[in-house]
């Protein structure tokens, strides 16, 4: 007879058997029944956290998402941002500098916005240089550009629709001073749209620079054209074109060669009149001495 332990424990498995596909057919009820995360009641993006250290590496922001770094005294902060035709881009940052105990001295901080041929662009309005000494815990910087254009000659500089770069730094701090913790906020917003774009007569095919990364690209890139082909369009292209070229190129050196020989060189079997003809003899100079007999004068 088996024993009253064994018989428990095989009963116990066969129960839990038994329940396993009930628990299969009620997992997926209860994952489609938890509620997911909802978004924001105001639909903006959460803040970037990072900023990049030059032009490749610029934190691309969304239409509408501010960003809150913790950054060092002396790095290079850079962001990215898109703006279309008929906006008025403007610029807030506000930096939280460290204690006033930690500093050794005043600290000017910039902010500049460049666009997507790396253009810097000038400001309108706003504070782009700010100066806080060593009580100063917070420095306000603002920019605001002009409005973007439709489209610009090459020469004037103007804003395009494209992608827009923010770079914020230090231009001015004590040498201890560098490294110190500092936060920064930055808030970029725009005034306008297209239906306020003048009407200028132009059109620009595609942004200037479009991120890779998405987010700041505000206008589709044009589609890629064509090139246009030639009569003699195949003959410079091909990974062996150049093969091709180099022996021709050798064969006509060779033959220049040749033919430059055959004309400088005589013909053979014509030579010169005269040629190999018996020389006269010379008339034998007179010897130095004294006169004899009638040599005399």
């Amino acid at each position: 007879m088996p024993n009253p332990m064994i018989r428990r424990t095989l009963r116990g498995a066969l129960a839990a058997a038994a329940l396993l596909p009930a628990l299969a057919l009620a997992a997926p009820t209860a994952s489609a029944a938890s509620p997911s995360p909802s978004p924001s009641a105001s639909g903006t993006p959460a803040p970037a956290t990072k900023a990049g250290t030059s032009f490749l590496t610029a934190v691309n922001l969304s239409p509408g998402q501010d960003a809150n770094v913790a950054a060092s005294t002396g790095d290079y902060l850079y962001w990215a941002f898109g703006a279309s035709e008929g906006q008025t881009p403007t610029i807030g940052l506000t930096v939280n500098l460290a204690a006033g105990t930690d500093r050794h001295g005043p600290q000017t901080w910039t902010v500049e916005v460049f666009d997507g041929l790396r253009r810097r662009q000038a400001c309108t309005a706003g504070t782009q240089n700010a100066t806080g000494d060593q009580n100063t815990t917070t420095l306000s910087l603002s920019c605001t550009l002009r409005e973007v254009r439709s489209w610009a000659e090459p020469w004037s500089g103007d804003p395009l629709p494209g992608t827009y770069y923010v770079k914020l730094a230090v231009t001015d701090a004590p040498q201890p001073d560098l490294g110190l913790a500092a936060a920064v906020q930055l808030h970029v917003g725009a005034k306008g749209n297209a239906d306020n774009a003048q009407p200028e007569g132009g059109e620009l095919k595609a942004p200037l620079v479009p991120p890779a990364g998405g987010g700041a690209s505000t206008a589709k890139a044009a589609a890629p054209v064509e090139p246009e082909d030639h009569w003699y369009t195949g003959w410079f292209s091909g990974w062996n074109s150049r093969w091709y070229w180099t022996i021709g190129g050798g064969a006509l050196a060779a033959l220049a060669g040749v033919l430059g020989y055959n004309l400088t060189r005589h013909p053979r079997g014509h030579r010169p009149a005269g040629y190999g003809a018996a020389v006269p003899p010379q008339a034998a100079a007179p010897r130095p001495g004294p006169y004899t007999g009638s040599e005399r004068p």
